[in-house]
């Protein structure tokens, strides 16, 4: 009786115990260079920014572990005509607030997500038209075929329409607006997390959504952001467990973090390209000692900065051979005929007769914008640029900034407020039209078409692919279209394309996370041991 007694108590304390682990809560801490500011998905198409509201935020489709398209609100989906996807939604979802989701919510997120002040308005067709068949039914009607419709939905997230109404939330937070409306400080979706708390650019806190619709792969009940800025402080905070994971690692700091008994080093290939743009639009430059004309409307003095940089110097300097030299906007395994082309060679002598051609024999002073928060060792490049320009007579007066003011800059009448800077893009299709429509595309003076097409460069021939790919179902024509666009882009030095850069997460080693090239950070499939 006692032995019985004895196992009884032990069995007890032990389910006691079992009992207390579980009850735990488990919280992920994890910390990023820039800041997140407005909560409305809409704001700004930035992949930090919209990546981290995914997490809150639904969109109709998303992509999975291996960024396949899979059903997310929109359960299922058919084409009865070619111009027309019938889509249906999922039954029983509801937004943390309360709210049904229903077809008025997709009807709602479609009007405000084309209206001024949103980011993400590219996502979508254009002349796309939605048609409400029932409350969980929608026609989505193109103008003509278009297989690549879904292809950007996985960044054009759901919101409720009366809590939008309610919030006075109808119209999109703008980037470039100085500050933040109440509503923009607020989130409501019907993701696996809620936001319960947010000063931005300081720290934001999520838990874990007990009404969410869909299979939980994570075990964490509360995340916790919290904007590092400075490397050092960044890869302190890790390695001494006061967060769990942190993004970038700095590339002098990578071997620390993978050798420390606590963090691991989680690298891999990203679909992001680095590279700078010119203001080819204005008549005169905003920021430069030339005037009554605009330098870089001439083709070679593009080139000759192109010719100026020396691109292996950064790679191995500055990148520590994290990055890959790109001649093209799109990572090379996004488009199969991309290694056809290939990049200016560096040259600075030639690049020097190339000044002397186009006028400028002595140089010139322009000065040049850069985020140092937002890409790996952005500000670096930027610096390192700078040096060789010099040795060609330019004088570049660089201004590094915040990504908050950096985006900010971007206007929708006239461009981006710069002569000269630095951008990063990540295809959100993951195919070359997001760059013909985004980045290279004509922009005319209202900011319609390439809205982020900074500089301004315009080839009406190269507009026009835009559209046509778009609809092309040939393989081989689509591709030889691509290849055209590019070269032609290259030929006349519209961009200077730099590197295709590498993913740097660290990690504890409690934590096991899903890094997706695409540099999302999702909790929804992350897990943590305590």
């Amino acid at each position: 009786m006692r032995m019985k007694t004895w196992l009884m108590a032990g069995v007890m304390s032990a389910a006691m115990a079992a009992g207390a682990v579980s009850a735990q809560a488990v919280t992920f801490k994890y910390a990023f260079q820039g800041d997140l500011n407005a909560l409305d998905p809409y704001t700004l198409n930035e992949t930090f920014s919209y990546g981290t509201l995914s997490n809150v935020y639904e969109p109709l489709v998303r992509r999975d572990k291996d960024l396949k398209i899979v059903p997310a609100l929109a359960e299922r989906w058919e084409t009865p005509e070619p111009n027309r996807w019938r889509v249906y939604l999922r039954k029983g979802v509801k937004f943390s607030g309360g709210e049904d989701f229903t077809a008025d919510d997709v009807l709602f997120s479609f009007e405000r997500v084309l209206a001024p002040g949103s980011q993400m308005s590219q996502r979508l067709a254009k002349g796309l038209k939605v048609v409400k068949i029932d409350d969980h039914t929608l026609d989505f009607i193109t103008v003509q075929p278009t297989p690549t419709l879904m292809a950007e939905w996985d960044g054009w997230f759901m919101l409720s329409k009366k809590w939008a109404e309610a919030n006075g939330a109808q119209k999109p937070q703008p980037a470039t607006g100085k500050e933040l409306n109440s509503f923009a400080l607020k989130a409501n979706g019907t993701g696996p997390f809620m936001i319960v708390s947010h000063e931005p650019g300081v720290k934001t806190v999520f838990k874990a959504n007990p009404g969410w619709w869909g299979k939980k792969e994570h075990n964490l009940d509360e995340v916790i952001f919290t904007t590092i800025k400075q490397d050092a402080t960044r890869v302190a905070a890790l390695l001494s467990g006061e967060v769990d994971m942190i993004e970038p690692v700095p590339v002098q700091d990578m071997k620390r973090v993978a050798d420390s008994p606590n963090t691991k080093l989680m690298t891999g290939p990203e679909t992001r390209i680095i590279h700078l743009f010119f203001d080819q639009k204005r008549d005169e430059l905003l920021y430069s000692n030339v005037k009554g004309k605009n330098p870089f409307k001439d083709p070679r003095v593009r080139k000759a900065f192109y010719q100026a940089i020396d691109i292996e110097a950064i790679k191995t300097k500055v990148m520590r051979n994290l990055a890959t030299p790109v001649p093209i906007l799109i990572a090379p395994s996004l488009f199969s005929r991309s290694g056809e082309l290939s990049r200016w060679p560096y040259d600075p002598e030639g690049a020097k007769k190339l000044l002397a051609e186009a006028g400028y024999p002595n140089g010139f002073e322009v000065t040049m914008h850069c985020p140092n928060d937002r890409y790996v060792n952005d500000e670096q490049i930027c610096q390192a640029a700078t040096s060789m320009l010099a040795r060609i007579g330019v004088k570049i007066n660089l201004q590094a900034q915040p990504k908050a003011q950096f985006f900010g800059r971007a206007g929708a009448s006239g461009g981006f407020d710069t002569s000269f800077g630095m951008l990063g893009w990540n295809p959100s299709s993951l195919d070359s039209h997001n760059i013909f429509i985004n980045i290279i595309g004509c922009r005319d003076e209202k900011g319609v078409g390439g809205p982020f097409n900074y500089g301004g460069y315009c080839n009406p021939k190269v507009d026009g692919f835009g559209a046509k790919i778009m609809v092309e179902t040939d393989p081989a024509k689509r591709d030889q279209m691509i290849l055209e666009g590019f070269k032609i882009v290259n030929d006349e030095t519209g961009f200077i394309p730099l590197h295709q850069q590498s993913l740097a997460w660290g990690v504890s080693k409690k934590v096991e996370m899903v890094q997706r090239p695409d540099d999302q950070i999702l909790f929804y499939w992350t897990t943590k041991k305590e």
